[in-house]
């Protein structure tokens, strides 16, 4: 049962752009990209203007999360469990190295994403399990800013805003964005904060075809343009 007992507003963003994501990586550890560095002082200038309250700053063990809360005063927390999903032997690879040396995998994780674990890597499933502490804590504290990954941010905005695994694991989190959420009598408003520093994009939709036997033209049809 989801009691939602989250108190004030959790801002909720991905760490600036990385270097990987400049390269269309996934995963790693890369520090920041100057586009991403920028974001981290921005996000800084708006934690400050927005004189939030008793503000905790939470972030993964990773590089890239730990460097866009550098310039926040605020006290801050890191947490293993916030670390971005394992995508184990695909780590570091594009989606295209991906869908070349790996194309049945490629597949399998399109026909269901939410259930598909990378090899040596984890799934969606693995990563809401992981994740439920944190979910745990946050419903206890009072205003929260988490900087975190993607895949962790969707598994977040799905508890808070009553979302199936199907929708969970193709919700759009931008990069260089807040999702301010606040409490209200039904559940959670949301509010996209858009702090204007460009970025690539990150986001793949899920292709028509999800065979197999599919083409690699078809394969990567839905891929982020950079």
């Amino acid at each position: 049962m989801n009691i939602k007992l989250l108190k004030r507003s959790l801002y909720l963003t991905r760490h600036g752009e990385s270097e990987l994501n400049v390269k269309g990586r996934i995963g790693g550890n890369s520090d920041l990209s100057e586009r991403g560095q920028n974001y981290a002082q921005a996000l800084a200038k708006f934690v400050e203007q927005e004189n939030i309250p008793n503000l905790k700053v939470w972030t993964s063990e990773l590089k890239r999360t730990q460097q866009t809360s550098e310039h926040i005063e605020a006290p801050k927390e890191c947490w293993k469990a916030l670390n971005e999903i394992n995508a184990g032997v695909c780590e570091e690879m594009t989606y295209e190295e991906i869908a070349v040396k790996y194309p049945e995998e490629f597949a399998l994780r399109d026909q269901n994403k939410y259930t598909y674990r990378y090899p040596k890597g984890e799934s969606y499933e693995d990563l809401v399990a992981r994740l439920e502490p944190v979910i745990m804590e946050l419903e206890r504290q009072k205003n929260v800013m988490v900087i975190a990954h993607q895949a962790v941010a969707r598994c977040l905005l799905a508890y808070f805003l009553d979302k199936n695994s199907e929708e969970l694991a193709y919700l759009k989190v931008p990069l260089h964005t807040i999702l301010k959420l606040t409490p209200v009598a039904y559940g959670c408003l949301i509010e996209e904060i858009n702090l204007n520093v460009e970025s690539v994009d990150t986001h793949r939709e899920r292709p028509k075809n999800v065979s197999q036997t599919r083409s690699q033209q078809e394969a990567l049809q839905t891929l982020p343009t950079t």
